[in-house]
């Protein structure tokens, strides 16, 4: 009988331990410069987050270059060098199998920065602001 993956409660923390590895991983051979890459070599690449599929066999990093530049370059060069950093994350993290490697763009900054201009907008600032006579209320309080 095959195996179901449904996960409803998110990753296990099997999950969770292997993707930090291989993050871990990654991030080191990105930044010793192991890869004979110009892109990569030239591009200081972050790596928030890395998800495991529930086999441990398919791992998908969320890579972002520094400053955002080059962000279509940078992740067609580590898809270029995907077997060689396959073979570094082998070596590194003691698994079985060595997990399969996708790597896609993160949009968690872009999404933190949406937020953060919400947050700034005129009509959040209108709503969270106190009326004037709340606030000479709050004076004449501190005062007694």
């Amino acid at each position: 009988m095959a195996k179901r993956f449904e996960q409803t409660t998110g990753p296990s923390q099997r999950q969770q331990r292997v993707a930090e590895l291989i993050r871990h991983a990654l991030a080191e051979v990105l930044s010793r410069g192991d890869l004979q890459d110009g892109v990569l070599t030239k591009n200081v690449i972050t790596i928030p987050e890395v998800r495991m599929s529930p086999d441990l066999k398919l791992a998908t990093a969320y890579v972002m270059p520094l400053g955002g530049k080059d962000e279509d370059a940078v992740i067609r060069a580590l898809e270029k060098n995907k077997k060689v950093l396959r073979q570094e994350v082998a070596r590194r993290v003691n698994l079985k199998f060595a997990p399969d490697l996708r790597f896609r763009r993160d949009e968690s900054f872009d999404e933190a920065a949406r937020i953060d201009s919400l947050l700034r907008s005129e009509r959040v600032a209108r709503d969270t602001a106190k009326p004037a006579a709340d606030i000479a209320d709050d004076d004449s309080e501190q005062e007694s």
